[in-house]
């Protein structure tokens, strides 16, 4: 079984899915280049016949390896590349990798998890700094406490009592009925 990648999104095509687009460019003399598209869904395949630049489409993974959100070089991708390739069966060969599987699978998570460690560092700065400036501008609306305690009009009382008079408890009565 073959699994192809989609080349707008680079999403995997399994066999029998997809789309593909084949462009015959007469580059040399009478030699046809044919050029093979393969799409994972209509939406790849429309937004390539727009002329969309999949690294500025937000969803692609082009897009998140350009702008840093998903790992681009890390070791554990080999593997999974030399997997795809049909070799010749070896039981020995087989078991190791059967083994070292779990082992890489591992190390690529945790590889995931600082990396999403570190790109989202700067995050609570960027919090700090919105909540800081939020209160810069809006200062005015923050009493200090001292003004608190020496007047506690400007405080919302702790039990507010309501007392109902019994002609307006009737008035509400005659309204029901």
């Amino acid at each position: 079984m073959r699994l192809e990648k989609c080349w707008f999104c680079s999403s995997t095509v399994y066999p029998g899915h997809g789309i593909q687009f084949v462009r015959n460019d007469a580059k040399i003399y009478d030699k046809l280049l044919l050029q093979i598209f393969r799409f994972c869904r209509s939406k790849c395949h429309k937004n390539f016949k727009m002329k969309r630049n999949p690294r500025k489409v937000k969803w692609t993974k082009a897009y998140r390896r350009v702008h840093g959100k998903d790992m681009t070089q890390d070791s554990t991708f080999e593997f999974e590349r030399k997997r795809n390739r049909p070799e010749r069966y070896d039981r020995n060969l087989a078991e190791n990798v059967l083994k070292a599987i779990p082992k890489i699978e591992k190390i690529r998570v945790t590889r995931e998890e600082r990396h999403h460690k570190n790109r989202m560092k700067g995050k609570k700065r960027k919090i700090q700094k919105e909540a800081t400036r939020e209160l810069e501008q809006g200062i005015s609306l923050v009493k200090a406490p001292l003004a608190l305690q020496k007047d506690p009009s400007l405080t919302l009382p702790q039990k507010i009592k309501v007392s109902v008079s019994q002609q307006q408890s009737e008035d509400n009565n005659a309204m029901e009925e």
